[in-house]
């Protein structure tokens, strides 16, 4: 493993210590593994929250627009030259 860095290299003659035995053709992802997921199974559950509480402020009602009720036909017309505008 020529690639490996001096912590990479490290950390793993550090873990292999604590095996008893390390069968070359077994992967597995160790504790290592679990503390990775377990991180990110934490900052997933932390953005959930905040966007929930982020979400909640929302106010999804729109407003009524005072101009919209007083001519039927201009409503139209608007939409149809906002289209053309495209």
């Amino acid at each position: 493993m020529p690639d490996m860095s001096a912590s990479a290299s490290l950390a793993m003659t550090q873990l292999a210590t604590l095996a008893k035995e390390v069968d070359e053709d077994k992967v597995t992802p160790g504790v290592l593994g679990f503390i990775v997921f377990a991180v990110m199974a934490l900052a997933v559950w932390g953005l959930m929250k905040s966007m929930n509480r982020h979400m909640s402020k929302v106010d999804f009602k729109e407003a009524a627009d005072p101009g919209a009720g007083a001519s039927g036909d201009g409503a139209d017309a608007d939409a149809a030259g906002a289209d053309a505008k495209r």
